[in-house]
């Protein structure tokens, strides 16, 4: 075995990728939407530990894949220069990382409570099945996008386990918010299939490239875009009927997100990269922004003009 590349094993964990547990965000804030005393409890410790949870499990998940999809990203343009296809990680040690990396970060989640221990049990899991033979759900078209997507809704439970272990979150987001991760995954498929221009060689490199197409791919898009709006309207209307306004926001952003998923080379193959991109970047900030204060806020002029009768949640200030 030559020298150990340090940097190497860091690299194939990739830290680079762990603001996806900013999704965790929403299920925390939905977990202070619903039971506002929270907001008032020492918790911020227990949060940052189930932050630190789902950045070592999606890091170990994020092992298996480089692992397991090096014989394929040596057929990308760029993926080839990855650690393990350019020959830089010794294997053995790779395998062990991934496990080390799931120990130690179920180990501390079972010590948070056992709601959010299962919900990263889930997450780790949810990486074995999409990467693993003769499971491996990122070959088959559609269902590689569903199982990682899926990622999205624990990560909400993630969030929300890690203050509220003895209730579900309700429903309609959890899975409004599934069909948005699908929405960006098959957004990030469209962009790569679009890269690689040659529909063999896309095949060659993944799978389940064999069975898309540009339009098969768009279709998709709009489904789960048209799934997600549904059941976020559910939620708006049982739930909180203030984020109605914060509707068009939303609208635009999946909107500006496609238009740059038909860019030439698209950053939107490469989400860690999409920091980037200041006007999306600045357009999220406002969506945030509009959605945390429409959350915590209460329009009763709003029930009056729908003829919706309100949920029973004391909002923090009512206008």
């Amino acid at each position: 075995m030559k020298n150990i590349d340090f940097k190497a094993y860091i690299a194939i964990a990739r830290p680079d990728h762990w603001f996806k547990n900013g999704f965790m965000v929403l299920g925390i804030l939905l977990a202070f939407f619903i039971e506002p005393q929270l907001i008032k409890t020492n918790c911020y410790l227990k949060v940052l530990l189930g932050i630190i949870v789902a950045c070592l499990v999606a890091s170990s998940n994020y092992v298996i894949n480089e692992i397991l999809d090096a014989p394929k990203d040596a057929l990308h343009p760029t993926k080839k220069n990855r650690p393990i296809p350019s020959g830089r990680v010794y294997l053995p040690l790779a395998y062990a990382e991934w496990l080390i990396l799931a120990v130690i970060g179920l180990s501390i989640a079972y010590k948070i409570n056992m709601a959010f221990f299962l919900s990263a049990l889930w997450l780790w899991v949810m990486g074995f099945f999409y990467n693993m033979p003769p499971f491996r759900t990122k070959d088959i078209p559609y269902l590689d996008v569903l199982t990682e997507a899926i990622n999205n809704p624990i990560r909400l439970f993630l969030g929300w386990f890690v203050l509220i272990p003895n209730k579900i979150p309700p429903l309609s987001l959890v899975i409004a918010y599934w069909m948005a991760g699908a929405f960006f995954m098959a957004a990030k498929r469209f962009a790569e299939y679009r890269m690689i221009n040659n529909p063999e060689r896309a095949a060659k490199y993944r799978k389940s490239f064999a069975h898309y197409t540009e339009e098969r791919l768009l279709i998709s898009i709009f489904y789960y875009t048209i799934f997600c709006a549904f059941f976020l309207g559910i939620f708006i209307v049982r739930y909180h009927l203030e984020l109605l306004l914060c509707v068009p926001l939303l609208a635009g952003f999946f909107a500006y997100y496609l238009k740059i998923a038909f860019r030439d080379n698209s950053p939107v193959q490469r989400p860690e990269h999409l920091y980037r991109e200041t006007g999306l970047m600045l357009y999220l900030g406002v969506c945030f922004t509009a959605f945390v204060f429409l959350l915590f806020v209460k329009i009763p002029v709003l029930y009056k003009l729908f003829k919706i009768i309100p949920y029973n949640i004391n909002p923090l200030w009512e206008f």
